[in-house]
């Protein structure tokens, strides 16, 4: 890839950073009153992680 065109990627991810920034802080915000909910992603996890240490295993 050229110079030019890292250049031209760097900036268009900056400016997609910068336009998603002002919904971010607002679901920051909102996620500070949310319930919390960690059995909902710590079962996934360690399915995960348990299917991997099978195959493993398995070999």
């Amino acid at each position: 890839m050229e110079l030019w065109e890292k250049i031209i990627v760097g900036i268009l991810m900056l400016l997609v950073v910068l336009w998603f920034l002002p919904g971010t802080r607002n679901m920051i915000e909102a996620s500070k009153d949310a319930p919390k909910d960690w059995m909902g992603i710590l079962i996934p996890i360690s399915g995960v992680i348990l299917f991997i240490l099978f195959l493993i295993l398995t070999l």
